[in-house]
Protein backbone atom coordinates (compact mmCIF):
# COMPACT_ATOMS: atom_id res chain seq x y z
CA UNK A 1 0.00 0.00 0.00
CA UNK A 2 1.18 3.49 -0.84
CA UNK A 3 1.84 6.00 1.91
CA UNK A 4 -0.73 8.78 2.01
CA UNK A 5 1.64 11.48 0.71
CA UNK A 6 2.64 9.35 -2.29
CA UNK A 7 -0.94 8.33 -3.05
CA UNK A 8 -2.05 11.97 -3.00
CA UNK A 9 0.81 13.07 -5.26
CA UNK A 10 0.15 10.27 -7.76
CA UNK A 11 -3.54 11.15 -7.87
CA UNK A 12 -2.59 14.77 -8.57
CA UNK A 13 -0.38 13.53 -11.40
CA UNK A 14 -3.31 11.68 -12.96
CA UNK A 15 -5.13 15.01 -13.04
CA UNK A 16 -2.12 16.71 -14.64
CA UNK A 17 -1.89 14.01 -17.31
CA UNK A 18 -5.62 14.32 -18.06
CA UNK A 19 -5.24 18.11 -18.24
CA UNK A 20 -2.34 17.60 -20.66
CA UNK A 21 -4.50 15.42 -22.90
CA UNK A 22 -7.25 18.05 -22.86
CA UNK A 23 -4.74 20.82 -23.63
CA UNK A 24 -3.27 18.94 -26.60
CA UNK A 25 -6.72 18.13 -27.91
CA UNK A 26 -7.54 21.84 -27.77
CA UNK A 27 -4.29 22.60 -29.62
CA UNK A 28 -5.23 19.98 -32.22
CA UNK A 29 -8.55 21.70 -32.82
CA UNK A 30 -6.83 25.09 -33.08
CA UNK A 31 -4.21 23.77 -35.53
CA UNK A 32 -7.01 22.41 -37.69
CA UNK A 33 -8.51 25.91 -37.90
CA UNK A 34 -5.10 27.22 -39.03
CA UNK A 35 -5.13 24.76 -41.92
CA UNK A 36 -2.36 22.64 -40.41
CA UNK A 37 -3.68 19.06 -40.44
CA UNK A 38 -0.24 17.60 -39.71
CA UNK A 39 0.19 19.73 -36.59
CA UNK A 40 -3.38 18.83 -35.62
CA UNK A 41 -2.50 15.15 -36.01
CA UNK A 42 0.68 15.54 -33.92
CA UNK A 43 -1.28 17.24 -31.13
CA UNK A 44 -4.04 14.64 -31.21
CA UNK A 45 -1.47 11.83 -30.94
CA UNK A 46 0.13 13.73 -28.06
CA UNK A 47 -3.27 13.83 -26.34
CA UNK A 48 -3.57 10.05 -26.71
CA UNK A 49 -0.11 9.62 -25.20
CA UNK A 50 -1.08 11.71 -22.18
CA UNK A 51 -4.16 9.54 -21.63
CA UNK A 52 -1.97 6.43 -21.59
CA UNK A 53 0.28 8.12 -19.05
CA UNK A 54 -2.74 8.89 -16.84
CA UNK A 55 -3.82 5.26 -17.14
CA UNK A 56 -0.35 4.04 -16.16
CA UNK A 57 -0.58 6.04 -12.93
CA UNK A 58 -4.19 4.91 -12.44
CA UNK A 59 -3.23 1.23 -12.78
CA UNK A 60 -0.14 1.61 -10.61
CA UNK A 61 -2.11 3.12 -7.72
CA UNK A 62 -4.50 0.16 -7.85
CA UNK A 63 -1.64 -2.30 -8.17
CA UNK A 64 -0.28 -0.91 -4.91
CA UNK A 65 -3.66 -1.52 -3.25
CA UNK A 66 -4.37 2.18 -2.91
CA UNK A 67 -7.19 4.43 -3.99
CA UNK A 68 -7.58 6.51 -7.13
CA UNK A 69 -9.41 9.76 -6.44
CA UNK A 70 -10.20 11.64 -9.64
CA UNK A 71 -10.64 15.39 -9.44
CA UNK A 72 -12.14 17.87 -11.93
CA UNK A 73 -9.89 18.85 -14.81
CA UNK A 74 -9.24 22.55 -15.28
CA UNK A 75 -10.31 24.23 -18.49
CA UNK A 76 -7.77 24.90 -21.22
CA UNK A 77 -7.06 27.74 -23.62
CA UNK A 78 -8.49 27.62 -27.12
CA UNK A 79 -6.18 30.18 -28.81
CA UNK A 80 -2.44 29.57 -29.17
CA UNK A 81 -1.07 32.20 -31.56
CA UNK A 82 1.06 31.14 -34.49
CA UNK A 83 2.54 27.67 -34.92
CA UNK A 84 5.88 28.59 -33.33
CA UNK A 85 4.11 30.09 -30.30
CA UNK A 86 1.97 26.97 -30.06
CA UNK A 87 4.98 24.65 -29.91
CA UNK A 88 6.77 26.96 -27.48
CA UNK A 89 3.69 26.59 -25.30
CA UNK A 90 4.00 22.80 -25.69
CA UNK A 91 7.61 23.03 -24.48
CA UNK A 92 6.64 25.11 -21.46
CA UNK A 93 3.96 22.59 -20.62
CA UNK A 94 6.30 19.60 -21.01
CA UNK A 95 8.85 21.32 -18.76
CA UNK A 96 6.12 21.73 -16.13
CA UNK A 97 5.31 18.02 -16.45
CA UNK A 98 9.01 17.19 -16.09
CA UNK A 99 9.16 19.24 -12.89
CA UNK A 100 6.10 17.40 -11.60
CA UNK A 101 7.59 13.98 -12.37
CA UNK A 102 10.85 15.00 -10.71
CA UNK A 103 8.86 16.06 -7.64
CA UNK A 104 7.23 12.61 -7.54
CA UNK A 105 10.68 11.01 -7.65
CA UNK A 106 11.78 13.26 -4.77
CA UNK A 107 8.75 12.17 -2.72
CA UNK A 108 9.43 8.49 -3.47
CA UNK A 109 13.03 8.94 -2.28
CA UNK A 110 11.90 10.83 0.82
CA UNK A 111 9.48 7.99 1.68
CA UNK A 112 11.94 5.22 0.71
CA UNK A 113 9.29 4.00 -1.74
CA UNK A 114 11.61 2.10 -4.07
CA UNK A 115 8.83 0.48 -6.08
CA UNK A 116 7.29 3.84 -6.97
CA UNK A 117 10.70 5.30 -7.71
CA UNK A 118 11.38 2.42 -10.09
CA UNK A 119 8.06 2.97 -11.89
CA UNK A 120 8.70 6.71 -12.12
CA UNK A 121 12.06 6.30 -13.83
CA UNK A 122 10.19 5.38 -17.02
CA UNK A 123 8.47 8.77 -16.85
CA UNK A 124 11.78 10.54 -16.22
CA UNK A 125 13.17 9.01 -19.41
CA UNK A 126 9.94 9.72 -21.29
CA UNK A 127 10.12 13.41 -20.40
CA UNK A 128 13.67 13.69 -21.74
CA UNK A 129 12.38 12.29 -25.05
CA UNK A 130 9.32 14.56 -25.02
CA UNK A 131 11.32 17.74 -24.53
CA UNK A 132 13.91 16.76 -27.14
CA UNK A 133 11.19 15.99 -29.69
CA UNK A 134 9.42 19.29 -29.12
CA UNK A 135 12.67 21.25 -29.25
CA UNK A 136 13.48 19.67 -32.62
CA UNK A 137 10.11 20.81 -33.98
CA UNK A 138 10.60 24.33 -32.59
CA UNK A 139 14.06 24.53 -34.17
CA UNK A 140 12.70 23.44 -37.56
CA UNK A 141 9.79 25.88 -37.38
CA UNK A 142 12.15 28.74 -36.53
CA UNK A 143 14.39 27.84 -39.49
CA UNK A 144 11.46 28.44 -41.82
CA UNK A 145 10.04 31.28 -39.71
CA UNK A 146 6.87 29.24 -39.26
CA UNK A 147 5.60 29.86 -42.78
CA UNK A 148 5.79 29.12 -46.46
CA UNK A 149 6.96 25.95 -48.14
CA UNK A 150 9.02 25.02 -45.08
CA UNK A 151 5.95 25.03 -42.86
CA UNK A 152 4.09 23.01 -45.48
CA UNK A 153 6.84 20.36 -45.39
CA UNK A 154 7.01 20.29 -41.59
CA UNK A 155 3.22 19.98 -41.41
CA UNK A 156 3.32 17.06 -43.86
CA UNK A 157 6.00 15.38 -41.73
CA UNK A 158 4.03 15.87 -38.48
CA UNK A 159 1.01 14.35 -40.21
CA UNK A 160 2.92 11.05 -40.47
CA UNK A 161 3.02 10.55 -36.70
CA UNK A 162 1.06 7.53 -35.50
CA UNK A 163 0.06 6.59 -31.99
CA UNK A 164 2.20 3.97 -30.28
CA UNK A 165 1.37 3.11 -26.68
CA UNK A 166 4.87 3.32 -25.24
CA UNK A 167 3.57 2.44 -21.78
CA UNK A 168 3.07 -1.15 -23.00
CA UNK A 169 6.86 -1.54 -23.17
CA UNK A 170 7.33 0.02 -19.73
CA UNK A 171 7.98 -1.97 -16.61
Amino acid sequence: MLKEKMEKALNEQINKEMFSAYLYLSMSAYAQTLGLPGVANWMKIQAQEELTHANKFFDYIHERNSRVLLQPIAGVDTEFGNVIEMFERVMEHEQMVTDSINNLVDISIELSDHATRSMLMWFVDEQVEEEASVQEIIDQLKMVEGKGHGLFMIDKDLGQRVFVDSTQNAQ
